[in-house]
């Protein structure tokens, strides 16, 4: 009997490795935890943050990947871990409006389901700008999510402000104006959808936010070793694609979220939400 070649051999591990970035990474997510250390967090009271990024809702699972069900289990499963506060960075159904069939107001009633005792918070990426802004902001504001569009809010009871960046690559990125809703002085939590608007937050607004976060990038949805993401949507440096960036001083996580984009592919990189303590 004679044994396989290495032609042979070759096209097995392409199939086996298709099957994995296609069939099984883009759905197989993580539930991350990052303690944040005294340093970063000051005097502030302990809290427990979820980040969700880039849901990408639609009826295309096949193609898209995340369908109503899906996008439920994800709910429940951010709910059981009982965050005081979910913070939400944009991108909230995919594709660019006409061509996805997922009415807006079901997205909103899946996200709607989101509970924590100090609020759900959100800002759009440029997918919802592609759907409708306007109508996007309407429905999820409906479903008790706050959606801050370069503008912050006070944490219920405590001295700490949530700071909403809007998204960059559809010109709607005003750091400097969101920043100076912010008394003096006060600590921030800061969300943007693109990773782009960090480059230009000003340096002096205010003492550096006690955690920052963006979507975005997928984490390039690809990952190569000892590289990193070949290809990065967007305006920002190819490093900034995934996990703890630093500029001027101001430290940022990326996160990979949790849906696709372009091509319902990943490798090294799976979906995630990041409960950060």
């Amino acid at each position: 009997m004679r044994r396989p070649g290495w032609r042979a051999l070759a096209a097995l591990a392409l199939a086996a490795l298709g099957l994995w970035s296609f069939a099984i990474e883009p759905r197989w997510v993580a539930a991350r935890t990052e303690t944040l250390d005294s340093a970063a967090w000051g005097a502030q009271p302990r809290l427990r943050i979820a980040v969700a990024s880039d849901w990408h809702l639609t009826e295309r699972s096949l193609w898209r990947v995340t369908d109503v069900e899906r996008a439920r289990r994800i709910v429940d499963a951010i709910n059981a871990a009982q965050p005081d506060l979910v913070l939400l960075p944009g991108d909230f159904l995919a594709g660019h409006g006409g061509d996805e069939p997922l009415p807006i107001e079901t997205m909103a009633e899946v996200l709607g389901r989101l509970k924590a005792p100090l609020g759900v918070y959100a800002v759009l990426g440029n997918h919802d700008w592609w759907h409708d802004g306007a109508r996007i902001t309407h429905a999820l504001s409906a479903q008790g999510i706050v959606v801050l569009e370069n503008d912050a809010v006070p944490l219920p009871g405590r001295d700490l402000w949530v700071v909403g960046i809007g998204d960059h690559s559809t010109g709607h990125s005003r750091p400097e104006r969101a920043l100076s809703r912010v008394p003096a002085g006060a600590p921030t939590l800061v969300l943007m959808h693109d990773p782009a608007s960090l480059a230009g937050m000003p340096r002096l607004a205010a003492p550096a936010p006690v955690l920052t976060v963006a979507g975005h990038t997928h984490g390039g949805q690809v990952w190569v070793p000892g590289y990193g993401a070949p290809i990065v949507p967007g305006a920002a440096p190819r490093t900034w694609a995934y996990g703890w960036i630093e500029n001027r001083g101001r430290r940022m996580y990326v996160t990979s979220g949790l849906g696709v984009s372009i091509l319902p592919v990943r490798l090294n990189m799976r979906p995630e939400w990041v409960l950060f303590e």
